[in-house]
């Protein structure tokens, strides 16, 4: 049966792969709720007609045997009245029930197996969605939960640069303006007495030296 099919898919299907393929996983695990939902009535509705089914067969096979019976018992009594003619007539007929109780009897037993294949479909199908639902609910808070984490890390991320962005620019301001500031320094500081006889201490090394170099030049 196409419904059983679409029952068994609906068992096998596996919401971890579908939740990875699925563009809106939270839309796609309602929706396949919903399709388990809807199955569930329509297996339900059928395991009630092939209960149905059943009954009425069974009553056809048994209406049937009674009537075998009931030719059977005509033809024991035209016997008895010596018209064995009749009784022939009466055995064929009983004859002709027994093979329409025989074809009820094969029918009424294929419609129980069908009804107890239904009934299973359905007992495995109201598990199904009992978990389903379950598994459903789980999934859907785990994903909005990562929705919410990867958007506070992306908020992070984003203002984690920004400071990190704005720290440098200040720091490269500071180092700038303390680097002015050690130049404005060093120029507009009025020259103290010690360095002005360090600069006499080295104009004198730089003069012997300058004496030592030309004593070693070869005479004119």
């Amino acid at each position: 049966m196409a419904l059983l099919d679409r029952v068994s898919t609906l068992l096998r299907a596996n919401l971890n792969d579908l939740v990875e393929k699925a563009e809106d996983p939270e839309r796609m695990l309602k929706q396949v709720v919903l399709d388990m939902e809807n199955q569930l009535m329509q297996v339900k509705t059928q395991v009630a007609i092939a209960i149905a089914d059943q009954h009425l067969l069974e009553k056809k096979k048994a209406e049937h045997e009674q009537q075998a019976a009931e030719w059977r018992r005509k033809a024991e009594l035209a016997v008895q009245k010596g018209q064995d003619d009749l009784a022939r007539a009466a055995l064929e007929r009983a004859l002709s029930q027994d093979q329409l109780q025989i074809g009820f009897t094969t029918q009424s037993e294929d419609q129980k197996h069908e009804a107890d294949n239904l009934r299973q479909a359905l007992h495995k199908l109201e598990q199904k969605l009992t978990e389903t639902r379950a598994h459903c609910e789980m999934l859907i808070a785990e994903h909005r939960r990562a929705r919410v984490i990867g958007r506070a890390a992306k908020a992070q991320h984003v203002v984690g640069n920004d400071q990190e962005s704005t720290i440098g620019r200040m720091k490269s301001k500071v180092h700038v303006t303390a680097a002015e500031n050690a130049a404005a320094t060093e120029v507009l500081t009025p020259e103290s007495l010690e360095d002005k006889f360090r600069a006499l201490e080295s104009q004198d090394k730089v003069e012997l030296m300058l004496k030592e170099i030309k004593s070693r030049q070869p005479a004119q």
